[in-house]
This record gives C-alpha cells, structure tokens and sequence, in this order.
C-alpha cells in the first residue's frame, strides 16, 4: 500500500522543498539589490536546463512506468493494450494541461493576443514615458506588477521591470535615511537656537510645531495613498498568486508519484521544478513590495503560490492510498508524463528563449539538463 510505503515521507519532502523554492524568488524583498543579479541567461539557462530534466524524464521514465503498470506484471493487458492505454493517459494529461492554462489566463483576466499590449503598458508606467517618475505607491492603469513568466510573451521586460522596481525601492529607502538624519539635525540646530536666544523661543517653538503638523499631515496622506493602491494591488497579487497556484498543482503530483516509484527521479525532478519557481516567486513578491513596502506580506503572497504542490501530494497521497491499483497508478504516470511534457514544451523553452533570443545557452542547458537525467538513470540502475 502507498499510504505505507517508505518513500511517502521522502516525497512529500520533496514536494515541500520544490514548492518552497518560491520564497527563494521571494527573499529578494529583503535584498532589493539582488534583483540586479537575475541576469536574462541565467533565467534562459536554468528554464531550459529543467526543460531538458522534465522532457527526457517523462518520456523515457515516466512514461515506460505508465506501461508497466498496464502490462502483464501490473493490470494484466498485453503490451499492445498497455502502450495504447498509456498512450491515451499521456495526451489526456496534456489536455487537462491545456484547459488548466486557459482556466490560469481567465483568472488573470488576460488573453494570449493582449499579453504584448498590457506588458508594454506596464512597462512604460515604470519607465515614465511622460518623464515623469513613478514613485512607489503610485501607479497610472487599474493594475501593477509583472506577470508570472507562465503567462506573457515578453519575460525579457519582466526582468527589466523587476529591476526598475528594486532601483526604486532602493532609492527610496536611501532617501528616507537621509530624511531621517536631515530632520534630526535641524532640531538639534532648532534646539540650540532656543537655547541661545530666549527672545525667539516662543516663535521657534511655533514654527517647529507647524513643521511636525505639516510632516504628520503629509506623513497621514502618504499613508492613505498607500493604503488605496494596496487594496488594489493586493487584488492582482492574489489573482497571480492564485493562478501560478494552479499552474504548479500537477507539478507537485509528478514530483510525489515520481517519487513514491523511485526516489532518486523525483529529486532530480524536484530540483528541475525548483529551478523555475523561483522567478515566479520574484515576480508576485517584488510588485507587492514596490506598492505596499511590506517585505512581509510580499514573501507571504509569493510563498502562498508554492503551497500547491504539497497540497497537489496530499491529494495524490489520498487518492493512492484509499484506492491503490495497477491501473490507476499507471493512469497517473501517463498522465503526469503529459504534463510534464507540455509544460516544458509550451511554457519553459518558450519562456526560455524568450529571455536569449540568440539561444547562446538555452539548447545547450537544455540537452544538459537530459544527460544530467539520463547520467542519474543509468547510476541509478548501475
């Protein structure tokens, strides 16, 4: 039985460490000059390294397992009746794919023809194409913030974006230290001044308290003004959040099932997925930061849309567990082979080659990341 085999807690480890890896994007609130370290070929060769990982992975692997468990040894079919069923379970797993795509792209409110036409205008709202600079806080359309690599044409402007953001936040809080240490040293200059002169001190007490009233006033609207844009940026964060929430649940089951069969795969598969969360932890974090300025609720928002893959193994633990068979098992190999396969084909080398144009490492990273599978099969077996 699955629900008492050994590997239940390794999987699920696993599954809790891929899923966790977007609050490693997400961590770079705390380090906002981080973000200039996310290079475009970094992100192309780490997506087209977890392609590479995936793709050989699901089709020599996964898929060999789909039928092996429809054969003789597992629910009994002959080898004919096995491929044919695996292959049936295979192409299933990338319509649910597909339509759990279209369900993604709904719940952000976009289609795939106005991706370019909302990244542009985002990115002028950063740029300041009327020269004017947006400070955080600020925004000029009904919404902020990237979209998750998953779901825009244009992650290359992402990464721009991302960045300009971490330059503002920066420079914002540089400027409030020198703020800060402007306004204790003209009260100390303030306070000498009564001191010295006991002529001006009720007129030097006066223009200090309208000082302080004025800063509380200002200090009170930036406040509103904050509190506003939060509201409506939290809206979009969660609605991305949710959405890479339900891109990452199949994940979460391949990695478990991988898993529960041979804990060797699922790792190497758990890293490979780890890989390219972490840019979409970075892109639901950073946004909520540069509106808001809480590090806090942005690492919370972007760690809220890894939980699904733990909650994807939970659910595979419970199916496997109440009503384990040959076939099922077998169902859900193929299946996630799918799923794996259309994931690294439609999203990750798109999305990679998106970022290098010119494909300087992405093919390379990706025929690594197959000998990187293929090398621990073979140890494996050895």
């Amino acid at each position: 039985m699955v629900a008492d085999s050994e590997n239940v807690g390794i999987a699920f480890a696993l599954v809790i460490a891929a899923g966790a890896s977007t609050a490693l994007g997400a961590s770079v609130v705390f380090f906002p000059s981080l973000v200039k370290l996310a290079s475009k070929k970094t992100l192309a060769g780490g997506l087209g390294l977890s392609a590479g990982v995936m793709t050989y992975v699901s089709f020599v692997e996964i898929f060999a397992k789909s039928v092996l468990s429809f054969g003789v040894d597992g629910a009994g079919l002959d080898e004919n009746k096995a491929y044919g069923y695996a292959t049936i379970c295979f192409f299933a797993g990338v319509v649910c794919m597909v339509l759990l795509n279209l369900l993604v792209h709904h719940l952000l409110g976009f289609h795939h023809g106005h991706f370019d036409d909302h990244q542009n205008h985002n990115t002028q709202e950063v740029s300041g194409s009327d020269n004017e600079e947006i400070q955080p806080g600020e925004k000029k359309g009904e919404e902020d913030g990237p979209l998750p690599p998953c779901c825009t044409t244009d992650p290359g402007a992402q990464i721009d974006r991302l960045q300009q953001m971490a330059a503002v936040m920066e420079a914002k809080e540089l400027d409030e230290n020198e703020q800060k240490q402007e306004i204790d040293e003209a009260r100390e200059d303030k306070a000498d001044v009564v001191a010295a002169d006991d002529e001006n001190k009720e007129e030097t007490k006066a223009e200090i308290q309208s000082e302080h009233d004025e800063a509380a006033e200002a200090e009170a609207g930036a406040l509103r003004i904050s509190k506003r844009e939060s509201q409506k940026l939290s809206h979009m964060s969660l609605n991305t959040a949710v959405a890479i929430a339900l891109h990452n649940f199949p994940e979460g089951l391949a990695t478990f099932v991988a898993t529960l069969e041979d804990p060797k795969v699922g790792a190497v598969l758990a890293i490979a997925i780890a890989i390219h969360n972490v840019p979409e932890g970075l892109c639901v974090a950073m946004p909520v930061y540069y509106a808001t300025g809480s590090r806090w609720r942005a690492f919370g928002w972007a760690l809220l849309s890894g939980i699904s893959e733990p909650i994807a193994a939970f659910f595979g633990w419970l199916v496997l567990a109440n009503s384990f068979s040959d076939t099922l098992y077998a169902i859900l190999f193929g299946m996630v082979a799918g799923m794996m396969v259309i994931i690294s084909v439609r999203e990750l080398l798109p999305t990679a080659h998106r970022y290098d144009p010119e494909d300087s490492v992405v093919t390379n990273m990706y025929i690594l990341g197959m000998a990187i599978m293929a090398l621990s099969l073979v140890l494996f077996i050895l």
